[in-house]
């Protein structure tokens, strides 16, 4: 099995499981060992699944401007969390490769494994979601026909990131690309750069 069909396995699962009872308050029960990659996987899929669903209930037209105050926090609060865990799973991999001796040729990728590993999360939400358009039987025939032909691109689409990863991810073991990771330096949850809050 190659990594990206790994994840897309955990990936599917934490958005089967989040769906079981479908709410943005449920405690994520995470089936693997702590501080193993699979565990952070998994995470950072329920993490993805959760905003999908904040996203949606703030565009509510009706939503009481207080409500949507919380949910907008929340949602900062899970976008933080996101690049947190992208930077804990570009961690695995610089260890995972850190004996590679790289070639004098090699070449630098636009995007660490980590962050093309986040975007295939979405994918795998997309999927999910589009699917679930596609499938329903309230919906017009013109609504769900649309919907099939997204998901067959989404579908496509993810043929070809997980291919682009897994090729990715060998050419960085070959020593023919190399990881170099620039941690993220969001100003505005700093107290220290926002200058709304160190103005306070």
């Amino acid at each position: 099995m190659s990594f990206t069909q790994h994840c897309n396995k955990i990936f599917n699962q934490a958005i089967g499981d989040y769906h079981v009872k479908d709410d943005i308050n449920a405690p994520i029960c995470n089936p693997f060992k702590e501080g193993t990659i699979e565990n952070r996987l998994y995470l950072k899929c329920w993490i993805d699944t959760v905003q999908w669903h904040f996203e949606d209930i703030i565009r509510d037209p009706g939503i009481v401007p207080a409500e949507a105050l919380t949910l907008k926090r929340r949602i900062d609060k899970s976008n933080q969390d996101r690049t947190d865990l992208v930077e804990q799973i570009d961690s695995y991999f610089r260890d995972l490769y850190k004996e590679v001796k790289v070639q004098p040729n090699a070449r630098i990728n636009t995007e660490s494994p980590a962050w093309a590993v986040d975007r295939l999360s979405i994918l795998a939400l997309k999927i999910y979601h589009m699917k679930e358009q596609a499938d329903r039987t309230d919906a017009t025939a013109e609504h769900i026909e649309k919907c099939k032909a997204k998901l067959a691109v989404l579908m496509e689409q993810q043929v070809d990131l997980s291919t682009a990863i897994d090729q990715l991810l060998e050419d960085i073991a070959a020593g023919r690309k190399y990881m170099k990771v620039y941690r993220q330096m969001k100003m505005y949850n700093d107290a220290d750069t926002n200058p709304v809050l160190y103005k306070k």
